[in-house]
């Protein structure tokens, strides 16, 4: 279940301003630790150690490909790979151009492949409207009104405390939901 909540755009320069997008509320950030022993709880004869040793090398392999300029593909997950952040307006020649005035880092970007594909997971996915309150020892938490699949936004209900709404995502437009 995707819980969201709603936000309205107020940047006046954006075509958007004053439109309403939903954002995805991330209630906990699982670490490897937590994924190892996830995954060691899906009836497999590997402990808890084993598999986060064989993530953690993993997640140093990943690095060290794409430091070398390789992409590395996982099927159903994602193709991660390295981008450039250019500095704006580019150089006026060839010549001009210097990585320390035209460059300004480098990104880890993924691109979704196999079953984490937008169209699957408009598919699978079930979104349940949040709304979201702080209280003033900084906690959040949210409750649980509407929601629905991605094609159906009108059923829903029930409460989660304590979720957290930081990193919420959306798009460089200001997000918005895929109603297909």
């Amino acid at each position: 279940m995707i819980l969201y909540v709603l936000k309205q755009n107020k940047n006046r320069k954006s075509p958007a301003f004053g439109k309403w997008f939903a954002f995805p509320v991330i209630e906990e950030t699982i670490d490897l630790d937590a994924l190892a022993e996830h995954m060691s709880n899906h009836n497999t004869p590997y402990s808890k150690g084993a598999i986060k040793g064989m993530l953690t090398d993993m997640v140093s392999c990943i690095k060290e490909l794409l430091l070398e300029g390789k992409n590395v593909k996982i099927a159903d997950l994602a193709i991660f790979s390295l981008g450039i952040k250019n500095s704006k307006g580019g150089a006026l020649s060839e010549e001009l151009f210097t990585v320390t005035k035209n460059i300004k880092g480098v990104k880890l970007r993924a691109r979704a492949t196999g079953e984490l594909i937008t169209k699957s997971l408009n598919l699978e996915a079930t979104l349940k409207k949040a709304s979201a309150t702080t209280k003033s020892n900084g906690t959040t938490n949210t409750t649980n009104g509407g929601g629905g699949t991605t094609n159906d936004t009108t059923s829903g209900g029930g409460t989660t405390e304590n979720g957290n709404t930081e990193n919420q995502g959306g798009g460089d437009n200001g997000g918005g939901m895929d109603q297909n």
